[in-house]
């Protein structure tokens, strides 16, 4: 992180396919939002993140593909890995989650919402759940979810 910048927002998507990736650049580009001047963005896939990420930040925005009514194998590798060491650190990190459902996407978000309540991480708005068939429309929800949270961080609301 560059000296010039004050805030981080952290980026962990899983994206194995082409709207997956779309959607996780979607993120990034709303992050880096032209108007987002204290703001640094980083973003990683869930197998290259971990705990010395979620130190740095000072947000977080998760995204999974919804696989067998659950998060994706790869963003639960990235919550077994750095749970207990910024379990005590980073308590009341902002968050946010967006789920590519082909779905329902709820037990996704059951399941990682379990997992943010014990960190005691702090929701900035309620999970983003993209069911059914693709839609290019996704991207610009995305696109507005990790603008939201930087705006916010940023600002000081959360």
């Amino acid at each position: 992180m560059t000296s010039e910048f004050k805030k981080q927002l952290l980026i962990v998507a899983h994206a194995p396919s082409a709207n997956t990736l779309s959607l996780r650049e979607a993120a990034y580009r709303g992050a880096c939002h032209p108007d987002l001047e204290q703001m640094h963005c980083v973003v990683k896939a869930p197998l290259e993140a971990g705990p010395d990420d979620v130190l740095a930040c000072d947000a977080i925005l998760l995204g999974t593909t919804e696989n067998l009514g659950y998060m994706s194998g790869a963003l639960k590798d990235f919550f077994d890995r750095s749970y207990y060491p910024v379990l005590e650190q980073k308590q009341g990190l902002p968050c946010a989650l967006y789920i590519r459902a082909g779905h329902d996407g709820t037990g996704t978000q059951r399941a990682v919402e379990s997992i943010v309540t014990g960190l005691r991480w702090r929701w900035v708005q309620p999970p983003l759940i993209l069911r059914g068939e693709w839609q290019s429309s996704f991207a610009d929800q995305v696109e507005e979810l990790s603008m939201t949270l930087a705006f916010s961080v940023e600002s000081g609301i959360v």
